[in-house]
């Protein structure tokens, strides 16, 4: 499967900082540096990236929520 073209290429630095903060939280981070991100299990993996998703949501309601529900169509 080829690599997706990503939508907002400068935020890469931001979501992998979000990833090893979200592994550090589950106490994970010891095993990705042992074992490196390409060989942890698809649990580990996907309970990281489930959290990525509620940290992501929780920004972003805050965010619409400074704008008084206020949201532009911008991309």
């Amino acid at each position: 499967m080829g690599k997706r073209k990503k939508l907002y290429p400068k935020a890469e630095d931001e979501l992998d900082s979000l990833k090893q903060e979200v592994a550090e939280d589950l106490n994970l981070d010891d095993d990705v540096e042992k074992r490196g991100w390409e060989n942890m299990t698809t649990r580990e993996v996907g309970k990281i990236g489930g959290n990525m998703v509620r940290k992501m949501i929780k920004f972003a309601e805050k965010e619409m929520d400074k704008r008084d529900g206020k949201i532009d169509d911008e991309d």
